[in-house]
């Protein structure tokens, strides 16, 4: 009788080690598709045309996002642009020296944010400048690879917000043979965890309308 209980508790710990595998699997195989497919989706080219807005945001990580969003300024996509994540070591004349930018433009026309620390501080300040300056459409500059996430966390943050984004490149980021570059695969593999948890996060506490 003990025997056949152990058998028993065996044969149900088998199953639930079994069912636990098939389970780990598939979300496992789902993640595979899920990467495959974000990074199928990442602009791979800047958009040859760009519709003028009423603002332009730049999240700070590279030198070419900021290089990018002070050449649409100066191309009069928009008449202010927001730096949003600067370093609170750097200071508005050491950023203007470091983009080469001319002294009138930079002055009269890029607001700084000291105060963000991430995509999600980045969305809140972006959405209070863009309140602030009665803004309502807004071309968003960050890395290809960064954009669906920044978009999503902004867009969170500004519902009524029309945002186009303005995917940035880097030559040591290799988005079309990502799988050959161990460094670009673990950034992207990074960079869709952060966004499935982005996404989790904003669809189950959604924005209130107006609020």
């Amino acid at each position: 009788m003990a025997e056949a209980g152990r058998q028993a508790r065996n044969g149900t710990a088998g199953w639930i080690a079994r069912l636990a595998g098939t389970v780990l699997l598939a979300l496992l195989l789902a993640y595979l598709i899920g990467l495959i497919g974000f990074i199928q989706s990442l602009e791979k080219k800047a958009p040859a045309a760009l519709a003028p807005a009423d603002g332009i945001v730049v999240l700070t990580g590279t030198p070419e996002r900021l290089s990018e969003a002070m050449g649409l300024l100066d191309s009069g996509k928009a008449k202010r642009l927001l730096v949003s994540g600067v370093n609170p070591e750097v200071t508005r004349e050491e950023l203007r020296a470091a983009l080469k930018a001319d002294q009138a433009l930079f002055d009269c026309c890029v607001d700084l944010d000291w105060r963000a620390e991430n995509t999600i501080g980045n969305a809140i300040e972006t959405a209070t400048w863009a309140q602030e300056n009665a803004m309502q459409r807004l071309i968003v500059v960050t890395s290809a690879y960064h954009l669906p996430r920044a978009l999503r966390e902004l867009q969170s943050a500004m519902p009524e917000a029309e945002l186009t984004g303005y995917p940035v490149f880097q030559d040591q980021v290799r988005l079309n043979d990502w799988w050959a570059y161990p460094g670009t695969a673990k950034l992207l593999v990074s960079e869709y965890t952060k966004y499935l948890v982005s996404f989790a996060r904003t669809y189950l506490a959604p924005p209130v309308p107006g609020a």
